[in-house]
């Protein structure tokens, strides 16, 4: 009992002592959190801290106090901004989730934040909150701190919510009313912001933007005078950005108020959004000027609005387009018109602006795309329009003007048009048209079709004059005859302007067919009427020629005279032929005083070695054998290209042979052979020489000469001949297919053979007309291959034109430079000089090309379309060359001349010359040409655009060049070239725009 009472006594100590060392411990750490408390307070939060650290876990797991430490230590290191900061505190709520710190500490916390404007930090907080645990007191401290952090932050629409908590709250209801209202402002929600702004407005506590705010609800509400009103006084005492706004505001109030003349000064200054305006705005201060009728004011103003696409581009194009209509710009009118039909926002703009469209590409013309296909497409669009009927009109017109007769024909069928006139005039047109591009076939088949069911004479009788010249250059004499006596009969053909020239062109007709008696009296009768000194001057010379063929050289001569009285072309040929006139009438040396006087006159005439060679033929006939010598001397020794030198060698031989000096004659004999072989002249200097040596004796020399020709074959030359003779009658029936077949098997059997040459030729000849043009080439260039003879020129000028049609300029050109040489005859010169000119333009060698065009214009007789050719090819090169000056002059001639896409390019170096020298206007007026008369041509059409998209923006009119410019992109992707220049300078023009118009896209890349 008495060891019992001991040991109970020992566990009471025991367990005394524990708790008394416990209580002791415990004491000390509450000190400790107690100066840790002092020292947070006095916002010493490093020593805080590092207490805080040490005690948290010597308290027991539930003692509140363990939380605290944890709670403070935590805050410690945000207040310290320690990296870990977010981690501790998160700890502590993960740690102790029932603390009665949880809730304090998140509002403490977000203050935290909230009062160092960590707003975003102070948020995070802040939605930890369970709200429904705040006092009345926190709840609305809590609401006014979160609306704000969330304003700061931008989420107005939240903010919104807890502000709208506060509005009537004493301590904070001022300023949730003012934040409140100025957010609904910021959401566009006038009403709310109209509502609670209003009720702080004479607070001197808040912004002094209030009363600006105040006056844009009032304009955005449509209180258009009351905004007027608010904003007017504060004007005065703004300046900077909210000045430029409030003008804004003003200005737009008066013109909302259709008050354009107040609108105007304050639209005037406002400034834009970081200095730059937008569409909207210039089209604000536009159409105040249209409404003042200041025109060139409102297109100054419109004309900056560029990439628009709303319903206010679309008005603002549309009264663009009537402002320069106003101002007579009119091709500016169109492309406005085009973009505001081009809009769907208002239909009634749309129609309308589309009519005028049309209307206007009638009158001018369309660079985007035919006429008659805008027109075609209205009349699509809307078709029960009152105006159809005349919009038809135009259309018919439209295809007239752009020449585009076979799409009006087409349109006139497709709207059973076929008896009216209109048909019949276009059906001849477009005959016309095809008659100038050579299209004979195709023109005739129009002009009957005006014949045939024509109810207008005049053009009946215009169809028949002009289906007759088609025959004729169709080589259908009899049918053009027939044709021209039509015409003639028809009344109505008096009152036409070919009736002045049927005579000549009946006159030539007969001419081709040999008719020389009813020839000569047409080419009289036209002569005792016509006014056109060169028709007159070729029909003399023509009578002239009808006389000498009939053998009426006495009638002939004063014809010929005429034409050198003229002194323009062909004197030389006249000439010529007078000498040859008395000639013929025995006046032999009236002859050679003539050709005499001809070789001294013409010094550059082609006709020179003709004229040589008839007067060493005079000079024979008066036994004058010195004088013809030396007359046939000139043609051997000056003209050795001429096929007259073969000639004038054998005559010399004869002359030698005919006064007994038979070893001269020999000679002349010889050289023909040797350097002629196989020609005319050739095979009789054989005969003659086989004569000299059988007089003499001297047959042994004979055989060896004959025997050195290696295209005689004594034994096989009756067969040669006979073989020959066969072929050549069948080509000179015109039985081309068995010629083709009996010349080859001569060329099999005698290749070279004594007719080789003529052979050959003949050969070459009839594959050629029957269209086997490449077949012939290796036998003309047999003949090319020889020294000069009577077939050297018609083979280099064929074998010229099948390289030409295969466009193999480097074979051409080598013919054509030794044609241009060889050539006697001044056709086939030219011929040479104007295809060496192309070959040289289409192989880039533009200096060469420009001096074989000089060399084609030195001719005085050109058809009009190798003389077209000559003055491009020379403005072409000049301008490639840089020969700025000389091309400009030279595409000034061709667009005198030309005609079709030649003269559409040289009215774009019209337009491109007056552009470099600065004449923007003027070069708009070329370009504007090219529109309206030459539309078929698109691509300088589209080259057109581009200089006058550059010509409006050097005249400050940055909405037609950058619509133009787009149209050009949109309209003519099929030119490449077209486009990317467009793109480039579109965006050189855009770049600059976007310096002063926020409302321009620049394209990327």
């Amino acid at each position: 009992m008495k060891l019992l009472k001991v040991f109970i006594f020992f566990m009471f100590f025991t367990v005394f002592q524990a708790q008394a060392q416990k209580s002791i411990i415990y004491t000390h750490e509450l000190v400790e959190f107690n100066d840790a408390m002092r020292l947070y307070s006095g916002k010493d939060y490093v020593a805080s801290q590092l207490i805080f650290h040490r005690i948290k876990n010597s308290f027991d797991e539930a003692s509140e106090l363990k939380a605290r430490s944890y709670y403070y230590e935590a805050f410690c290191a945000i207040r310290l901004k320690q990296k870990n900061a977010d981690d501790l505190m998160n700890a502590f709520f993960e740690k102790f989730p029932t603390s009665t710190k949880r809730n304090t500490a998140f509002l403490e916390v977000g203050d935290y934040y909230f009062n160092n404007r960590s707003y975003a930090y102070a948020l995070k907080w802040f939605n930890k909150i369970n709200e429904n645990n705040l006092t009345l007191y926190n709840q609305e401290d809590f609401n006014f701190k979160k609306a704000y952090a969330l304003f700061a932050v931008g989420s107005f629409a939240k903010s919104r919510t807890y502000f709208s908590k506060l509005l009537d709250s004493d301590k904070y209801g001022a300023q949730a009313k003012y934040y409140y209202g100025y957010m609904a402002y910021q959401d566009d929600d006038y009403s709310e912001a109209d509502k609670y702004l209003n009720q702080v407005a004479d607070n001197k506590g808040f912004d002094d933007d209030i009363p600006y705010y105040m006056a844009n609800i009032k304009f955005k509400t449509g209180k258009f005078q009351e905004a007027i009103d608010a904003a007017l006084p504060l004007l005065e005492k703004s300046n900077g950005i909210q000045q430029s706004e409030l003008s804004k505001i003003i200005g737009e109030s008066y013109f909302n108020l259709n008050e354009f003349e107040n609108a105007t000064p304050y639209l005037l200054d406002y400034k834009g959004k970081k200095g730059k305006w937008n569409n909207t705005d210039y089209y604000l201060l536009g159409y105040a000027y249209y409404q003042q009728k200041d025109y060139d004011e409102a297109v100054l103003w419109f004309s900056k609005i560029i990439d628009g696409n709303n319903a206010v581009s679309q008005n603002a194009y549309y009264h663009l387009a009537e402002c320069y209509l106003k101002s007579d710009k009119k091709q500016e009118a169109l492309n406005a018109f085009r973009n505001a039909k081009q809009m769907d926002f208002n239909a009634d703009i749309k129609k309308d602006a589309w009519l005028n469209y049309a209307k206007l590409s009638y009158e001018l013309g369309n660079p985007y795309k035919s006429v008659a296909e805008v027109i075609q497409e209205y009349l699509a669009a809307y078709p029960d329009e009152i105006d159809q009927a005349e919009v038809k009109d135009y259309l018919i017109s439209a295809y007239i003007s752009a020449n585009d007769f076979e799409g009006a024909l087409t349109y006139l069928k497709n709207v059973d048009s076929e008896d009216n006139d209109a048909y019949h005039k276009v059906a001849f047109l477009y005959g016309i048209q095809l008659f100038k591009d050579q299209r004979f076939e195709r023109a005739i088949e129009n002009f009957n079709l005006s014949i045939g069911t024509s109810s207008n004479s005049i053009y009946q009788a215009r169809s028949l004059f002009w289906k007759g010249e088609s025959l004729y250059r169709l080589k259908k004499f009899e049918e053009a005859l027939t044709s021209f006596k039509a015409f003639s009969d028809m009344d109505e053909a008096k009152e036409t302007k070919e009736n002045a020239t049927v005579l000549y062109h009946m006159a030539y007709t007969y001419f081709q067919m040999k008719d020389y008696n009813q020839a000569g009296g047409h080419f009289n009768e036209f002569l005792a009427i016509s006014i056109d000194q060169n028709l007159a001057r070729d029909s003399y010379l023509r009578l002239g020629d009808c006389f000498f063929a009939l053998s009426g050289y006495f009638k002939a001569i004063p014809a010929y005279q005429k034409v050198i009285d003229a002194n323009e072309a062909d004197v030389d040929y006249a000439q010529l032929q007078i000498a040859f006139c008395h000639g013929y009438m025995g006046e032999t040396e009236k002859k050679i005083n003539s050709l005499i006087n001809f070789t001294e006159v013409n010094l550059k005439s082609t006709l020179r070695d003709d004229a040589f060679y008839e007067l060493g033929n005079s000079y024979v006939k008066l036994s004058k054998n010195n004088e013809a010598l030396a007359a046939y001397d000139e043609v051997v020794t000056n003209y050795r290209m001429s096929s007259l030198v073969s000639k004038s060698l054998l005559k010399q031989g004869l002359v030698y042979f005919n006064s007994d000096q038979n070893d001269q004659a020999l000679e002349k004999y010889k050289k023909v052979v040797s350097v002629y072989p196989g020609t005319d002249e050739a095979k009789e200097a054989i005969a003659n020489a086989k004569q000299i040596y059988v007089q003499q004796g001297r047959v042994d020399e004979y055989e060896r000469f004959i025997r050195n020709v290696d295209y005689v074959n004594v034994t096989d030359e009756e067969i040669d001949n006979t073989m020959f003779a066969s072929a050549e009658q069948f080509y000179l029936t015109n039985n081309l297919e068995k010629a083709i077949e009996s010349l080859r098997k001569y060329e099999e059997r005698f290749p070279a053979g004594a007719n080789a040459l003529t052979a050959n030729f003949f050969l070459a000849d009839a594959l050629n007309r029957t269209d086997q043009l490449e077949k012939a080439v290796p036998y003309y260039q047999f003949i090319l291959d020889k020294d000069k003879n009577q077939y050297t020129e018609r083979s280099l000028v064929n074998v010229a034109s099948y390289y030409l049609d295969n466009e193999n300029w480097e074979q051409a050109m080598v013919l054509l430079s030794r044609l241009e040489k060889e050539a006697e005859t001044e056709q086939n010169i030219l011929f040479a000089q104007s295809n060496l000119m192309k070959g040289n333009y289409a192989i880039k060698n533009f200096t060469l090309a420009e001096a074989y065009a000089d060399k084609v214009m030195e001719h005085p007789k050109l058809e009009p379309k190798i003389l077209s050719d000559a003055q491009i090819i020379i403005a072409r090169s000049a301008f490639e060359t840089g020969d700025l000056l000389k091309a400009q002059d030279a595409f000034k001639v061709v667009e005198e001349t030309a005609t079709g896409e030649l003269k559409a390019e040289a009215v774009y170096y019209d337009a491109y010359f007056l552009n470099e020298e600065g004449n923007y206007k003027l070069s708009n007026v070329s370009v504007q040409k090219l529109a309206s008369d030459y539309s078929p041509y698109r691509y300088w059409g589209g080259k057109g655009l581009i200089i006058m998209a550059n010509n409006f923006y050097e005249l400050e009119d940055a909405y037609q060049a950058t619509y133009i410019l787009e149209s050009v992109i949109q309209k003519f992707s099929e030119y490449e070239d077209l486009v990317e220049s467009a793109r480039t300078e579109l965006n050189r023009i855009k770049t600059l725009e976007s310096k002063t118009n926020s409302s321009v896209i620049i394209e990327k890349g």
